[in-house]
């Protein structure tokens, strides 16, 4: 039996070395190809990317979009259709996976052999996040993430715990998705993806399973400086947006993120901001005794700059 092969496919638009860590951190841990789509041209990332046999780099330049009718204004239809164009070519592996340049996968078991042990009827299966805490040891290895428990009444019980002044309104404690995104088999005609679901002929997510030995390290906030700068850009276009819902019932008090965060930065400013970023996001003890006492604190190893020499400068 042929061996299983996985891969990757990423939007992406960051430092060269930070686009050279995600790729040569996979390529290390197994991934058989990386489609990798600059959101803004950038010759010397591409450069470096074109260079290495097992990357497949595109330029999404104005002719890259004029053949797809036209560049959308945000990002994350852009994402869905590089996806999509990945997924219509010749693609190189068994499984593939949509996530982003500060998202990094890590498992307890090999992931081949958890996909290989997957059930014939399972055409995508669903790999859940951790988020990054931000450390006093800076990037020193192995790092600290938060995980969340699944059912709902517990994940709620927990969160206020361990997040008291804030955990009210937030989903297990975490600013990003909960979702996770999900790796999908490749060659099913008509499947279509999208940035945490797969569709086929009407139906979400056939014969989704839960990878459960598999988990994604999401750096949504490692520092307060990165999640400060990207602040803005959140409340207006990615993972704070006014359009998206509050995680729970607002008749019950909650707020979706772009309320909460609307709320604290009207009322009190900056300094609060910093507040609410520390409790959520900072490997305070008080915060790492809670997490592990619920087996929520994960440590994880990723090494990227031995990746990138192993990868590109040997």
């Amino acid at each position: 039996m042929p061996e299983l092969k996985w891969g990757i496919v990423s939007t992406v638009k960051a430092a060269k070395q930070d686009v050279l860590g995600f790729v040569a951190y996979h390529l290390q841990r197994g991934a058989h190809r990386l489609y990798i789509y600059l959101d803004a041209p950038d010759d010397a990332t591409f450069a470096a990317l074109k260079a290495h046999p097992k990357v497949r780099v595109t330029q999404t330049d104005d002719a890259y979009w004029a053949k797809k009718g036209g560049r959308p204004h945000k990002h994350q239809p852009r994402q869905t259709l590089n996806a999509a164009d990945a997924y219509s070519k010749r693609v190189e592996v068994d499984w593939l996976t949509h996530i982003d340049h500060d998202e990094f996968l890590v498992w307890e078991s090999p992931l081949e052999t958890q996909l290989a042990a997957l059930s014939p009827d399972c055409l995508c299966a669903r790999i859940r996040p951790l988020e990054a805490l931000a450390s006093d040891r800076a990037e020193t290895e192995p790092r600290p993430f938060k995980g969340f428990k699944l059912p709902m009444p517990e994940r709620r019980r927990i969160t206020e715990t361990l997040y008291p002044t804030y955990g009210a309104h937030l989903n297990g404690g975490f600013l990003s998705h909960v979702a996770g995104k999900m790796i999908y088999r490749t060659g099913v005609d008509g499947l279509s993806v999208k940035i945490h679901n797969v569709f086929l002929a009407g139906a979400q997510n056939p014969g989704q399973q839960e990878l459960d030995q598999t988990r994604l390290c999401h750096f949504h906030g490692a520092t307060w400086a990165d999640w400060f700068k990207s602040y803005t850009y959140r409340k207006t276009q990615g993972a704070y947006r006014a359009e998206l819902k509050a995680p729970f019932d607002q008749g019950a008090g909650g707020l979706s993120m772009h309320d909460l965060l609307t709320q604290i930065e009207t009322h009190v400013g900056e300094e609060a901001l910093l507040a609410f970023y520390d409790e959520v996001c900072t490997a305070r003890p008080a915060l790492l005794e809670g997490l592990e006492a619920h087996g929520l604190l994960h440590w994880h190893s990723l090494d990227l700059d031995a990746a990138i020499a192993q990868q590109f400068l040997k």
